[in-house]
Formats: C-alpha cells, sequence, structure tokens
C-alpha cells in the first residue's frame, strides 16, 4: 500500500469513528492500540498522559459518558492528513444529565501505525470540561 492510500484509509477510518459515534453506530476509540497513549493538554480535570486505551476509557470517555443524559454527538469541522498522523477538527454536544447543555470544541492529533492510532494528542476548552466533571457527578454501574 502507498503511503498516499495509507492516508486516505486513515482519514476514512478517523471520519467513520466520529460520524458512528454521532450516529450511536460506532466510535473513534477501537482505533486505539491497546498500548496506544493518549495526552490530553491544558490544565482540565482530565488533563495528563493516559498509557493505554482502558486507562483512558476508564478514567475519562465513560466518567464522561456518565455525566451525559443524551449522548455527546460530534459534528466534524475538518479532517487533516500529515504523514501518518491525521487531525480531526471537531464539536461535540450533549445534554448533561443535570438538564445543562455541555458543549465543547476538539482537536485531536492521531499517530497511526498500520491500522491502529498508537498516540493521540487532544486539545479543548477546559474551562468547559471543568464545569461539567466538577457539576455532574458519573453514574456509576
Amino acid at each position: 500500500m502507498t503511503n498516499d492510500e495509507q492516508r486516505q484509509r486513515n482519514l476514512a477510518a478517523v471520519r467513520a469513528g466520529i460520524e458512528g459515534w454521532g450516529s450511536g453506530t460506532s466510535s473513534p476509540f477501537p482505533l486505539l492500540a491497546e498500548d496506544a497513549t493518549w495526552e490530553i493538554t491544558g490544565n482540565s480535570e482530565a488533563a495528563g498522559i493516559y498509557s493505554s486505551r482502558a486507562e483512558l476509557m476508564t478514567r475519562v470517555i465513560v466518567p464522561l459518558a456518565t455525566r451525559m443524559a443524551t449522548p455527546l454527538i460530534p459534528v466534524i469541522r475538518a479532517l487533516y492528513s500529515d504523514g501518518d498522523t491525521v487531525i480531526a477538527l471537531f464539536d461535540a454536544e450533549g445534554m448533561a444529565r443535570d438538564g445543562r447543555p455541555y458543549r465543547n470544541t476538539y482537536a485531536w492529533f492521531l499517530q497511526f501505525s498500520g491500522d491502529r492510532i498508537v498516540k493521540g494528542t487532544a486539545f479543548y476548552d477546559s474551562i468547559a470540561f471543568n464545569d461539567l466533571w466538577r457539576r455532574v457527578t458519573p453514574m456509576l454501574d
């Protein structure tokens, strides 16, 4: 497979994952390698480096999702590719369990190795995230 074919494949996989997340049929997170690292930049409650897909899901993604009354729906603004990295810029919105909306804009830098994301770096509005994180307690099973 040529580099251009791989870049197009990576772009298509990220698009399908984010669009599937929006429609409730899938998500981008299965694209992560088990040992992928994920960095959330800035000063939010979730900022830091996560050393596996499981750690990211357990410490951030599931607690975020359980704070929501309706699923977070992402809408892609743009996707870019540079070598083995896909950059996804998207807005996401949903209703929190306290009846207030949560809206944020995300930029994800996703480095691929083959068909898996091995490194992710996420940027978002920490103020909006922290407001939700502190205001709404996650639902636990």
